[in-house]
């Protein structure tokens, strides 16, 4: 089993969205759940250009509001809510086949499920580039601790760290999973001039493959880029973490439950990582993507995280971009007109 991204996703746009919209006479439409204002705008700009009629939702999908499929086969879900087999199967009742959900990962929802009660999941493709530019941002971030630099100057202190910063072309950078996330970032790895090596089960990309305990001895940097499976959860478990080089730091753009946050909290604790970069966490479900400023957190572990001096945190923001959501959308919608018409 590969641990780059599933292959199950619509390809990237290659054209204009004319070339599928003869396809798109067979739609009867389609229901768009768990739908921002960001998303609903570029819905309602770009269904008209395929000739399919949105029914845009802003609440996600639940059992409560599953009447609105409104006789469509095909639907389109969002990534930050958990679909429930329950759900599924209601959606199923209702006449639901197909679902196309707004991400790469297919980890909050039972894709063997879904195929039990005849439902149809797929992923789309979005432009790589924006979870490979903010990688790269956490790495440099990181290891010029600039989380440090930050609230010092907000607080006017403007002298200098005691402890000096790290240029990238001195280090070696580990990159797990190799499919199009982390060729961006192999990519834009080879640009600073260091050392990169690679870690896949599938040797699909240019690159120096090493196994993964090598990967893990030698990276002064790991980075994760693999998706979230029963092969992958906890990759990084308490005996891999102390695999790593002391002082190494790891990126985390993938998903939370890649690393086990209780042996990576003690390995930033006791010293033996230099510090970490994470844009999703292990428990961020109902709490990343609301506003929390007023009501005490839930997750005792964010909360150790976000106290600690070397550890970065983003709310899972790595893929928002205008090109992104972009991409997401207009995919999203291929990927229910490829369904209908028999693909």
């Amino acid at each position: 089993m590969t641990y780059s991204e599933p292959a199950r996703s619509a390809a990237p746009r290659t054209g204009s969205p004319a070339s599928a919209s003869s396809s798109a006479v067979l739609a009867r439409g389609i229901t768009i759940y768990g739908c921002g204002s960001d998303e609903a705008a570029l819905f309602r700009e770009m269904a008209p250009r395929f000739g399919v009629i949105p029914t845009i939702v802003d609440e996600p999908v639940s059992e409560a509001n599953i009447g609105l499929v409104s006789g469509n086969r095909c639907i389109s879900i969002g990534h930050k809510t958990k679909v429930t087999n329950s759900i599924l199967l209601a959606l199923g009742e209702a006449g639901v086949e197909y679902i196309s959900t707004r991400s790469i990962g297919f980890n909050h929802i039972d894709v063997e499920y879904a195929a039990s009660v005849g439902i149809t999941v797929g992923n789309v493709a979005y432009s790589p580039d924006s979870v490979a530019d903010f990688t790269l941002m956490l790495m440099l971030m990181a290891v010029r601790d600039a989380k440090s630099i930050i609230r010092r100057t907000e607080v006017h202190d403007y002298r200098l760290n005691e402890v000096r910063g790290k240029e990238l072309r001195d280090l070696t950078v580990g990159v797990v999973g190799t499919g199009r996330i982390g060729v961006a970032v192999l990519d834009r790895l080879r640009g600073f001039g260091c050392r990169v090596l690679a870690y896949d089960t599938l040797l699909t990309a240019s690159a120096d493959y090493v196994p993964l305990d090598e990967l893990l001895q030698q990276s002064d940097i790991v980075t994760l880029h693999v998706p979230l499976n029963k092969d992958t959860y906890h990759l990084l478990d308490r005996k891999n973490i102390e695999r790593m080089k002391d002082g190494a730091y790891i990126i985390n753009t993938g998903r939370g439950p890649l690393i086990e946050t209780e042996a990576l909290i003690s390995a930033l604790e006791d010293g033996k990582l230099g510090g970490a970069a994470l844009d999703v966490v292990e428990g961020e479900e109902g709490i990343f993507y609301a506003d929390c400023r007023n009501k005490p957190l839930e997750s005792e572990t964010l909360l150790r995280l976000e106290k600690l001096p070397n550890v970065l945190i983003s709310p899972h923001t790595a893929y928002y971009t205008d090109h992104a959501l972009s991409d997401t959308v207009e995919n999203s919608i291929i990927n229910c007109l490829q369904f209908e018409s028999g693909k």
